[in-house]
């Protein structure tokens, strides 16, 4: 498995993917601050060999996991071992690319229909009558 298949005809390859092993912290006792099995994943957009518009949408989707620099950095630490925190975090990263690559649709400008129009100004004159009414009672 040298590339991350992200969908047909979208690849990645691992080379651009940096992993490093960090203590995962919380409930274990001694044995969860001596074993490393959290996995941080590291995968710098800019060099990133993904299209342009992919590479921008995901600087915008992952905003909260890109540091300054430009890395995208996602921490995986649910699992007992570091490969299902591995495997966790490189689905993370092919759900975010996959989520960047959606081509949106072009959103058509439409307009009211005449009835809907004219359903819209009758609706509002009848609640401006009933409003009117609410007004002091003059003798």
């Amino acid at each position: 498995m040298d590339c991350l298949e992200i969908k047909p005809g979208l690849r990645l390859p691992l080379h651009e993917i940096t992993f490093s092993a960090i203590t995962a912290g919380g409930p274990g006792g001694q044995h969860v601050n001596r074993s490393q099995t959290a996995i941080q994943l590291r995968f710098d957009i800019a060099r990133s060999s993904l299209p342009e518009r992919i590479r921008q949408r995901l600087r915008g989707l992952a905003s909260g996991q890109v540091s300054n620099e430009g890395v995208l950095i996602i921490t995986s630490r649910s699992h007992r071992s570091q490969e299902q925190n591995r495997r966790e975090a490189l689905e993370r990263l092919r759900e975010l690319v996959l989520k960047a690559s959606e081509v949106r649709k072009k959103r058509r400008p439409t307009k009211p229909s005449k009835s809907a129009q004219k359903k819209r100004v009758d609706r509002k004159t009848r609640r401006g009558r009933t409003k009117a009414l609410r007004g002091r009672v003059r003798e």
